[in-house]
This record gives C-alpha cells, structure tokens and sequence, in this order.
C-alpha cells in the first residue's frame, strides 16, 4: 500500500501517494502556526502545561510576573503547571531558589529537573570514581550516591553540571583537560544540556557548552534534560499524579524558549509547545514596533529543523 503524502500537484487539499515536496510541505508547516496574544488563547485546548524555568519565568535575577501570573490563573482555572528545567540539581534544592526570586508556589503544582533525571544515570556508573565539573552548589546532586571524587586522569566518568566559574570561564578553558579525558574513553554525563542561560542582561555558559566541545575532541556524551526523553517522562508522569489519572498527550503544552532543548525537547515528543520568542533569543524575532516577526520565528526554528504548534513574545495570559 503506498503511502499518503502532501503533494503539491494534487488539486486544492488532495492527497495522493508520492514523495513528500520539501518546500510545500516547510508551506504547510508554517500555516499550522499560530501566535496568540496569551496563555488564556490555548485553554480549551489543553489541560496541563509543563513550563520552561529559566528564561520564562525568570530570568536568574528577577521573576517575571505578567508570567508568573499567566501560569497562576492556568492552574486556578484549567489544570496542573508542570516546571521543567535544565537545572542540574533535583528540584527539591531548586525550589528555595525559586521562592527567592520571587516565583509565587501558585505559579507551579509540579517540578521536574535535569538533575532528577540525572541522578539515575549517576547511579548506574556507582560505585566509582568521578571527574565532577560545576560548582560546589550543585554538588547535592550525589547525595546518597557511592561516588569519589577525581581528576580527569583517574576518573571513570565525568558527571558536568556547569563551568566551575561560570562568571568568568568559558568553555575554551577546558579544552586540554578534556582533551585527557576523551583520550581516555571517558563517558561524560551532562546534568544540564543547555548552552547558554540568561542571567540578567548577561548569557552564560552551561554544562551543554562543554558537552558539545567534548564531542568535538572525539568523546562520549550522554544526557537526561531537555530536549531528551527522560524528562519528559518525569513531567508526564507528575502531571498524571496531580490530575489523578493518566495524562492525554494530546491535550499538554510544553512552553519555553529554547529551541535547542524546549522545542526540541517537545518536536521529538510529539508534544504541542508554544515558543516564547523573546527569552534568550532577545529581540531576533521582534520588530520596531516590539511585535513578534512570524518570519523572524520561523528563522529561529528553522535553523534547528523543529516546529513549534504557537509562538508568543513573552509569556503573559
């Protein structure tokens, strides 16, 4: 039986079997996007959103509260918000963090972590010797785990929650020890596959950055954040434990501003996201007159081939 695909030489919307026209099909993909004006917009049309932190909510300095509030009034009118962040630390040390920026407990129900996840890949390397790179804050991460603490020429693994000096290191400045390592066969464990954060008006290098020069020199990666499944399978499941019942897909919207691992992370789930544009991306997508560019959008995802279901400015309801 062939397959049915778009095909551009139909008449009207027919479908037909052939190959699928690259440049009609990118057509179509662009008109399923939309850009409502908020988060009430989408209501009817799912029960649970699972939120980006950093960069949504706030920004590592300040909360934002039009966003804030959006997520408040999501939760009193439809249904459970999910946090899922690429913090390298479980969630249980992040909420204090969070409680000092000023993120009210009404904005959130349910938190997931890259360092949740992380954890179990920790433990399957247990017992042994660890090359940790991060700062000492995040060193709650091994809680409970039969880990020792190592050099890169005696480790067996290397677990990367972030630069250990991320206000004035970049990643350059691990190239040589990393060089070591990936000589060595050492598999490196990514607690956080971000890139860069915001903080403040400043971007700062994160464990991902570090994590793709380590691929550059040869070595093994592997990671449990964002855009990656198990997360995701974290937040699905939490949001099931709050609504009391199982959770349909169809009917859950990831929201952040990462293209590389929110809407990454919700393309190769299948999950609907609504793209807040602004966030690390700043302007690139916005206009003189301080809208939303659809082209611009577009530009963004584009480069990364990953489609979002809606785009927003800044995540307001």
């Amino acid at each position: 039986m062939a397959a049915w695909t778009l095909n551009p030489a139909a008449q009207g919307s027919a479908m037909r079997p052939g190959r699928i026209d690259a440049p009609f099909l990118d057509r179509y993909r662009r008109a399923m996007m939309d850009f409502p004006p908020g988060l009430s917009a989408l209501s009817d049309r799912y029960d649970v959103v699972l939120s980006d932190v950093w960069g949504v909510i706030h920004n590592g300095v300040a909360s934002f509260p039009e966003a804030c509030e959006a997520l408040t009034k999501w939760a009193q009118t439809k249904g459970p918000v999910v946090l899922i962040s690429n913090s390298p630390r479980p969630s249980h040390d992040v909420v204090a963090q969070l409680d000092a920026l000023g993120v009210p407990r009404s904005a959130w129900q349910g938190f997931v972590t890259s360092g949740d996840a992380t954890r179990a890949l920790l433990k399957a390397n247990a017992p042994g010797k660890v090359w940790k790179i991060g700062p000492a804050r995040d060193e709650v991460l091994y809680e409970g785990i039969d880990l020792v603490a190592a050099g890169c020429e005696d480790a067996g693994f290397i677990s990367c929650t972030g630069l250990y000096e991320d206000e004035v290191e970049v990643p350059e400045d691990y190239r040589d020890r990393l060089k070591v390592a990936a000589e060595r066969g050492l598999l490196f464990i990514c607690a956080n596959p971000d890139r860069v954060v915001q903080r403040g008006d400043r971007l700062i290098y994160c464990a991902g950055a570090l994590a793709d020069l380590y691929e550059s020199l040869g070595g093994k990666v592997v990671m449990a954040g964002k855009p990656f499944g198990q997360i995701y399978d974290l937040a699905v499941a939490e949001a099931a434990r709050l609504l009391g019942r199982p959770v349909d897909r169809a009917r859950i919207l990831c929201v952040g501003d990462g293209v590389i691992t929110d809407v990454k992370g919700a393309h190769d789930q299948k999950l609907a996201c609504l793209f807040v544009a602004k966030g690390i991306h700043g302007d690139k997508a916005v206009g003189p007159d301080g809208q939303l560019v659809p082209d611009a959008v577009h530009a963004l995802l584009d480069a990364e081939a990953v489609g979002a279901t809606h785009a927003i400015g800044d995540l307001v309801w």
